[in-house]
C-alpha cells in the first residue's frame, strides 16, 4: 500500500486514519490483536519489511536499526516493543513510513487493515486509565462496530527516542537577544492557545509568557472557538476592539472535536474575528501539506518544535495588526 491519493478539503473537520494492528501471544496460546491508527497526512507509504542494518548503540530496545529508502537512511522502530509487547519475528510484518516534525521515521507493525475517513468529532479523548496504561502514548480513541482503534502519539514516541526533536520551553536569554531589535519589546499581547496535548499546552504557554504574552489555554478547536465567540460578543456589547481581549491565536491542527484548519476557517470567515492573526503550530507543517493551511487563511504555519520562531512570529503578527488599527 502506497501513500493515499485521497485529498480532503481543508477546514471540513475531517481526517483519514490508517488503521493497523499489532499481534501479541497470550498466556493461553492464542493471539491478542490490538488496533491502532495514525493520521494519513503523516504517512509517506507502507512497505514490506526491509533488510535492516543494526546500529552499534540504540536509545531503546524498540529501535531495530536502519534501512535504505530511496537513498535515505531511515530508523526502524518496532512499535510493539515500544508499547511493551513481545518482539515480532514474522517476515509478513509491514512498515509504516511517516514524516512529521520534518523528520522521516518508520514503524514496524503486524499488518495494515484499511483507511477510515472520519470527523474529528468521532475522535474521543482517551480516558485517564487509557493514558496511564499506554504511557501517555494515545491521543484519541475511535469506536468502530466491532473494535476500538487507538490513535497513537507518534511525535511523543520519536521525541522520547530522540530528545533533540522534542518541544522545549523558550530559552529566555536567546529570546531576549532577538527581542532587542523588535519595536514591541515592552508590549504585552494576549494569546489564545488551542492544543490537545497537556505537555505542549504547558510548554508553549510558558514560552509565550516568557516572551511577554498573557496566555489563555484551551484543549481543542471547539473550546477555543467558543471562547472567541464570548470575546467577540463582549467586544460588540462594550464597543471595544477585539484586540482588548486577544491579539493572536496559536493552534495545533490535529485535535478532537474541531481541528485547527476548521478553527482557522471559522475565524477567517467571521466579520469581527477575520483580522485576528492565526498561526498553525503543528507537526503536519510540511511542504506537501502547507497548502491546506493557506486554503483556510492561516497567517503563518510553523512546524513543531520550533518554539523560538513561533514566539517571534506571534509578536510580529500581533504588532502588525495593532499598527493597522492605529
Amino acid at each position: 500500500m502506497s501513500k493515499t491519493n485521497i485529498l480532503l478539503e481543508s477546514g471540513t473537520n475531517e481526517l483519514e486514519i490508517v488503521e493497523f494492528f499489532l499481534e501479541e501471544p497470550t498466556a493461553s496460546g492464542g493471539t491478542y490483536v490490538g488496533y491502532y491508527g495514525v493520521n494519513v497526512a503523516k504517512v509517506l507509504e507502507i512497505i514490506r519489511l526491509p533488510k535492516v542494518t543494526e546500529m552499534p548503540q540504540t536509545p531503546h530496545p524498540c529501535v531495530l536499526g536502519t534501512f535504505n529508502l530511496r537513498d535515505n537512511v531511515v530508523p526502524l522502530v518496532d512499535l510493539g516493543v515500544w508499547l511493551g509487547k513481545e518482539r515480532s519475528d514474522k517476515a509478513s510484518d509491514k512498515v509504516v513510513v511517516t514524516e512529521f516534525n520534518r523528520v522521516v521515521s518508520a514503524f514496524r507493525v503486524s499488518g495494515v487493515t484499511r483507511i477510515h475517513r472520519l470527523s474529528w468529532e468521532q475522535i474521543e479523548p482517551p480516558a485517564i486509565q487509557v493514558q496511564h496504561y499506554s504511557g501517555n502514548s494515545v491521543t484519541g480513541v475511535v469506536r468502530l462496530e466491532n473494535r476500538v482503534v487507538f490513535i497513537l502519539d507518534m511525535e511523543k514516541i520519536v521525541a522520547e527516542l530522540n530528545p533533540d526533536l522534542a518541544l522545549k520551553e523558550l530559552d529566555q536569554e536567546e529570546f531576549v537577544e532577538h527581542q532587542k531589535v523588535l519595536p514591541d519589546k515592552d508590549m504585552t499581547f494576549k494569546a489564545l492557545i488551542a492544543d490537545d496535548s497537556t505537555t505542549i499546552r504547558r510548554m508553549l504557554g510558558v514560552s509565550l509568557e516568557k516572551a511577554g504574552f498573557e496566555v489563555t489555554r484551551t484543549i481543542n478547536g471547539r473550546i477555543a472557538w467558543d471562547m472567541l465567540q464570548e470575546w467577540k460578543e463582549a467586544s460588540i456589547r462594550e464597543g471595544r476592539p477585539i484586540t482588548d481581549y486577544v491579539h493572536i491565536l496559536v493552534s495545533d491542527i490535529e485535535m478532537p472535536a474541531m481541528d485547527g484548519h476548521s478553527l482557522t476557517r471559522k475565524v477567517k470567515s467571521d466579520p469581527v474575528l477575520s483580522r485576528l492573526p492565526v498561526i498553525l503550530f503543528s507537526s503536519l507543517i510540511t511542504d506537501s501539506l502547507r497548502h491546506k493551511g493557506e486554503a483556510v487563511g492561516a497567517d503563518d504555519q510553523i512546524s513543531k518544535p520550533d518554539t523560538l520562531q513561533l514566539v517571534e512570529r506571534a509578536r510580529a503578527l500581533a504588532w502588525e495588526r495593532l499598527a493597522e488599527q492605529s
